[in-house]
């Protein structure tokens, strides 16, 4: 077994499960390439260069803006710290993630939806806004609490990072 960790790198229940994600991609690949190739393989140029053309130096550079606004605030070496830039980064990628997903409902640009459906699109905008909220305001209030763990004396072993790195401790 040992042998096969230092061969592989890691456990063969980690390369049974690539192997089983791999043979379902593959299978849905073929399923979807059989009932429309053009437009499939449309779909995944567009999505590469959507996200490497643009996305992926939109959210680089909002990234990299937010670290640069909150790393020069005022520096008070005396308080304790904790890492911050994680409790902004995932609620905005789950948020980005669901408008990603569900743009044309919550933008109201799925004209069959309603006529196929019967329900209603106007809901989507104020419940992906509801939902983003509550992911920031559990965000803020984890680091809150992971402040108050940090500042409490004897509450930290030092092994956390300066704040705004992102690094892992």
């Amino acid at each position: 077994m040992a042998r096969f960790g230092r061969w592989y790198g890691s456990g063969p229940l980690h390369l049974l499960v690539l192997i089983a994600s791999f043979a379902l991609t593959g299978y849905a690949m073929v399923r979807l390439f059989a009932v429309q190739p053009w437009e499939v393989a449309i779909w995944f140029v567009g999505a590469a260069v959507l996200h490497d053309l643009i996305l992926l130096p939109l959210y680089s550079l909002s990234d990299l803006s937010a670290l640069s606004v909150l790393r020069h605030r005022a520096d008070a070496s005396d308080r304790p710290t904790a890492p911050w830039i994680n409790h902004l980064r995932v609620p905005a990628f789950l948020s980005g993630l669901l408008l990603l997903v569900w743009f044309p409902l919550i933008l109201r640009l799925a004209v069959p939806y309603p006529g196929d459906t019967g329900l209603s699109d106007s809901v989507y905008l104020g419940r992906w806004l509801a939902i983003t909220g509550v992911l920031f305001a559990a965000s803020a209030v984890a680091f809150a609490l992971r402040l108050r763990r940090v500042r409490r004396p004897g509450g930290s072993d030092g092994s956390l990072p300066p704040a705004g790195d992102g690094a892992a401790p």
